[in-house]
């Protein structure tokens, strides 16, 4: 039990901080009732997505989310922005295996897509007691392992730098009455994540505006196999979100699903014939210090998976074609190197990934429909960015 506490202690030291500022600052903020004027990019008969009681969404909330995501001056060294790994034309997410914070420290994993994260159960790739963007949040802010904007040490020196006219005209209109604070800009940062809502994809004319000819013949039959038990895919990235990991006003389960793929069967100990997900990122298991949840991540939504790769946790697989042999061939078999195993033979593999074949015209069909998830309009659409 010692050991196991250690463990979970040292794993998760900077979230335990990370929190504890957060609810440090929340105790300073304002408590009077807020109600909300922000209306929802979504279509009509869609649920609105989960929204804390103490931040309801204001447009000007959003306003100075927007600004604040797009400033260096919220790093330490002056050196990145959020947007710096968060980039419009990649769904808000990077298009490099892995990412680099303001020190230029590489991090272990790929900068997830930020599209629809407002309907996301679970926050991060691995991590079930993040379910608020106001927690995430705190972690690329205050976080020490890895550093990313690396606040930590330098509190007032960054908060000075939103003490400006600009800001403080942006701060007055969202937060009436309260001077600029870290705690303020979590809940702006959080409400202009939440707006980043992509809904006009060429699927979402097809399935719910009654338009048959959005999509081609191709991409229908790719829907088909895409929905079939044949490929399974549906289990894990299923509803109108496309990812299992789903939240929002209507529902009232709460579902955090996580999953091995099967990616890596790496030999952890030669003597016990231990294998599975290399040593430095095994996913839940870090959190929960359980054996049963090495190598299982959440699933990320597919919308605009189109423009989003490289794919998987680690950026480990370069494209949509690679992804669908990956799964076909019911996880990945390295044969060289440090991460050599046979994913395959991952006990604690899903089990839906079982492996199917594929014709080449059928693969080129479920390709052409996940394409049709792309939503142009979200990808280049003015009002979430701050003009340079």
């Amino acid at each position: 039990m010692g050991s196991r506490l250690l463990n979970l202690a040292k794993l998760s030291i900077h979230v335990l901080f990370v929190v504890s500022v957060f609810l440090t600052l929340q105790s300073c903020s304002d408590k009077k009732e807020q109600t909300s004027d922000y209306q929802w990019p979504i279509l009509a008969g869609f649920p609105k997505p989960q929204v804390p009681k103490d931040n309801p969404m204001t447009q000007a909330k959003v306003n100075l989310g927007k600004v604040i995501f797009f400033d260096k001056n919220l790093s330490a060294n002056q050196q990145q922005a959020c947007a710096s790994c968060h980039h419009q034309e990649f769904a808000f997410g990077e298009n490099i295996p892995h990412s680099f914070g303001s020190t230029k420290q590489e991090h272990r994993r790929n900068s997830p897509a930020l599209v629809n994260i407002a309907y996301n159960k679970t926050l991060t790739w691995a991590h079930d007691g993040i379910t608020s963007i106001e927690q995430q949040i705190l972690l690329p802010m205050f976080g020490e392992s890895p550093i990313e904007l690396g606040i930590t040490g330098h509190e007032e020196e960054v908060l000075a730098r939103f003490e400006t006219a600009d800001y403080q005209v942006l701060f007055s209109a969202a937060f009436p009455h309260q001077p600029a604070n870290f705690d303020l800009i979590v809940k702006s940062l959080a409400s202009y994540v939440r707006s980043l809502i992509s809904l006009k994809s060429p699927f979402d004319t097809y399935a719910y505006m009654a338009d048959d000819d959005a999509i081609s013949a191709s991409a229908l039959r790719g829907m088909n196999l895409f929905f079939s038990e044949k490929l399974e895919c549906h289990h894990c990235h299923g509803g109108f979100n496309f990812t299992q990991s789903t939240s929002h006003e209507k529902q009232l389960i709460d579902r955090r699903p996580f999953h091995n793929t099967g990616l890596y069967n790496v030999s952890r100990d030669t003597q016990s014939n231990l294998s599975g997900y290399p040593k430095h990122d095994t996913g839940l298991s870090e959190i929960s210090t359980l054996a049963r949840d090495d190598g299982r991540f959440r699933a990320p939504t597919l919308r605009n998976i189109e423009v989003s790769a490289p794919y998987m946790h680690d950026g480990s697989i370069a494209s949509l074609s690679e992804v669908i042999d990956f799964y076909a061939a019911g996880g990945r078999n390295i044969t060289t190197g440090k991460l050599q195993g046979d994913g395959r033979d991952n006990l604690l593999k899903s089990q839906f990934i079982k492996g199917f074949v594929l014709t080449t015209e059928e693969k080129s069909d479920l390709i052409t429909f996940l394409k049709t998830l792309t939503d142009p309009s979200f990808l280049s659409d003015p009002k979430h960015i701050v003009a340079e």
